[in-house]
């Protein structure tokens, strides 16, 4: 059940966050952390007093009152010490627009983690931030041997984790053919959830959960093109559900990504916010149709952007998939730009049996491919330059 497996999530986050707000924790760094984890500080903690050298730890006969001498116990972690707020509250982010605009992120300075030697790739772990409280982590995958390659960025549904980024066998099949990756999570997920009411989560607070991705593209792409690693005319989005609508609204904001891969996207939120199996479990699901949330959320519909992406697009759809409700996914179906390719599966084994051992990722990475001689022109399955019209299934 969704909710059971929300809260599941949730209660795993619960203790911890409850020891980080009762106890002073020392924030460890990158160097600290195995292969698989990125900081425990992520939070962006910061203590109101450092901690006393032990010698001072116990009151003397000379020494004041006992608060004079024993430190100071710092604020939660997602607290700002200067005006005790929680950190996300202090967000000044137009959540309505694809666009920064208005909206008051600031990048810091990045934190360049763990770098991992592999024998065809080499992944970089990076700690980038731009909005109180909220670091995200890159995982940047580049292929051996080849110089500039182009880049693909991989974002999945706002249930998954940041675990296949750091697989071996995922990094080789990404990178393979000789194209960069670079994996995230979207705003609300995954390690990006953190010091919330455990009410709160993706769907409840769906224009901050993506605005606030959409926003996060344009800075990791810009710290892509400030790493100076990859090409920046050769960039395409993979996306899958919740990711799959970030990538679109991502290519809609920004002309860097030329070719946008999405595996049913979310979309068309009044039949999906009514009908979704993502909500269906919820007890508050009910305020997700009401006419203020549908207003929120109406600008960060894919249904409304689509019809304007110019670039190759890929939408696949599995019609047994229920996170997605067949009238959404009609809906984008009728969206699709005419140049886009809609491919529609009857269930998950159809899919697999076409897209399996990495096949998946096979049509974003030829997008961004140029032709042997002919580096101008894209090798995109169905392209125009390849094959005209690309056929809707």
């Amino acid at each position: 059940m969704r909710l059971s497996r929300i809260l599941t999530y949730k209660q795993t986050l619960s203790p911890l966050f409850l020891v980080l707000t009762l106890v002073v924790m020392a924030s460890s760094s990158l160097s600290q952390q195995t292969s698989s984890s990125p900081s425990d500080s992520k939070t962006g903690s910061t203590s109101t007093a450092s901690q006393a050298p032990a010698s001072s730890q116990a009151p003397s006969a000379h020494s004041g009152s006992p608060e004079d001498v024993l430190p100071k116990p710092s604020l939660p972690p997602g607290i700002d010490p200067k005006t005790r707020m929680p950190l996300y509250e202090e967000i000044q982010e137009d959540w309505s627009s694809l666009q920064i605009g208005a909206s008051k992120l600031e990048p810091e300075r990045p934190i360049i983690g763990q770098v991992d030697e592999q024998e065809k790739f080499t992944r970089t772990l990076v700690q980038v931030k731009w909005r109180p409280g909220d670091p995200i982590d890159l995982w940047i995958v580049i292929p051996k041997g080849v110089k500039n390659p182009p880049v693909v960025l991989y974002l999945y549904n706002e249930t998954e984790d940041t675990e296949r980024f750091r697989n071996n066998n995922w990094c080789e099949r990404v990178t393979s053919g000789g194209v960069a990756a670079v994996g995230f999570v979207s705003a609300l997920s995954g390690p990006r959830f953190h010091d919330r009411p455990l009410n709160q989560w993706f769907v409840s607070e769906l224009q901050e959960s993506l605005g606030s991705t959409v926003h996060d593209v344009k800075f990791i792409l810009d710290y892509l093109a400030y790493r100076g690693e990859v090409d920046m005319s050769r960039i395409g989005m993979f996306g899958i559900g919740s990711g799959g609508t970030i990538a679109i609204l991502a290519a809609a904001a920004d002309p860097r990504i030329k070719a946008v891969d999405a595996l049913d996207p979310w979309g068309d939120w009044p039949h999906f916010l009514a009908e979704s199996s993502v909500v269906q479990d919820d007890p508050a699901r009910a305020n997700y149709v009401t006419p203020e949330f549908l207003k929120k959320v109406a600008p960060l519909d894919p249904v409304k952007w689509l019809p304007q992406l110019k670039i190759p697009v890929r939408i696949q759809q599995v019609k047994e998939n229920d996170a997605t409700p067949i009238e959404s996914k009609d809906s984008i179906r009728a969206a699709a730009p005419k140049q886009a390719e809609v491919v529609r599966f009857a269930a998950m084994s159809d899919l697999a049996h076409r897209e399996g051992g990495g096949a998946l990722f096979q049509w974003i990475k030829n997008g961004v491919q140029p032709p042997p001689g002919n580096p101008g022109q894209s090798t995109m399955p169905g392209s125009p330059v390849a094959a005209g019209k690309l056929p809707r299934s």
